[in-house]
């Protein structure tokens, strides 16, 4: 699906973005000059390896870091350096899933405690209660499960409700990291087919990070390859997919595998830096 109107605004647009980390004689590059746009409607997948810089992707997207350089805009509105206040409108509509729902869920909440939690936090009102079993019927909970706590739920149980506690706001946009590389493989599916159902459902904007080009195949309209801290390639999913352009999203579709195969790790092509590469270069 593309956006409704040429002359909109994307909802999130990354423009020139850097990011480094480290020590200012040792400095880390994890994003350099990374620019993106994700239209409202769309499924956008950013793949990579590990180290690719597609985490510190996600956590500038939803300004729990700033980049060093380059800007960040919901809206057409930029969101560097804006006060907490001010990116109230942000966090509400903009929800991520982790990769980890044991870490995202607080052990010493009940699930329906959780998932009422962000509605609290952003003082939204109504029926939170309601609000609260509603979503955990939509993400597929059992009945009585919101009395539960998270070390009594199975892992894609765990993942379900962290979904349905960044559905709680009813937000615009949803950001997946590697949300589902955790989970068993026949959870995996299940999980993926949920949020693709969920997305349409809601009528949400999705970005979805992952390292598996095949879950990107699944729910995703573009992709947007990173390599190393920079954009290789990004274009339609299934154009990428017939004819890639760069060697390294080549070997990443080499790795997806075959009916009845295991996922095998990219062999490195014949180019400096093949995709075994680490993705956080230090700097000379």
């Amino acid at each position: 699906m593309t956006h409704l109107s040429p002359a909109e605004p994307p909802l999130l647009e990354v423009l020139s973005a850097s990011k480094r980390y480290g020590s200012r004689s040792h400095p880390v590059r994890a994003l350099s000059g990374v620019s993106l746009q994700l239209w409202r409607g769309e499924r956008l997948g950013v793949v990579g390896e590990s180290g690719s810089g597609k985490s510190t992707l996600a956590r500038l997207l939803v300004a729990l870091e700033m980049p060093e350089a380059g800007d960040i805009r919901f809206k057409g509105k930029s969101i560097v350096g804006r006060s907490r206040r001010e990116l109230e409108e942000l966090h509400r509509s903009v929800q991520m899933v982790f990769q980890d729902p044991f870490g995202t869920l607080d052990p010493r909440l009940r699930v329906a405690e959780s998932v009422a939690e962000p509605l609290r936090a952003l003082k939204i009102g109504g029926d939170l209660g309601r609000r609260v079993e509603e979503l955990l019927e939509a993400v597929g909970m059992p009945a009585g499960s919101g009395r539960r706590y998270p070390h009594q739920l199975s892992g894609g149980q765990r993942q379900r409700v962290a979904i349905a506690r960044a559905l709680a706001p009813s937000p615009e946009v949803l950001i997946a990291d590697e949300a589902v590389s955790a989970l068993d493989v026949a959870v995996r599916a299940q999980v993926l087919n949920l949020i693709a159902s969920l997305v349409e459902r809601f009528g949400l904007s999705m970005l979805f990070i992952s390292h598996d080009m095949a879950v990107i195949r699944h729910v995703c309209t573009r992709v947007l390859v990173l390599f190393r801290g920079e954009v290789v390639e990004e274009g339609p999913t299934e154009q990428v997919f017939r004819q890639p352009s760069h060697p390294y999203t080549a070997a990443l579709i080499s790795s997806v595998p075959t009916l009845g195969g295991r996922i095998q790790e990219p062999k490195a092509p014949d180019w400096e830096g093949g995709p075994g590469a680490t993705g956080a270069d230090q700097i000379p």
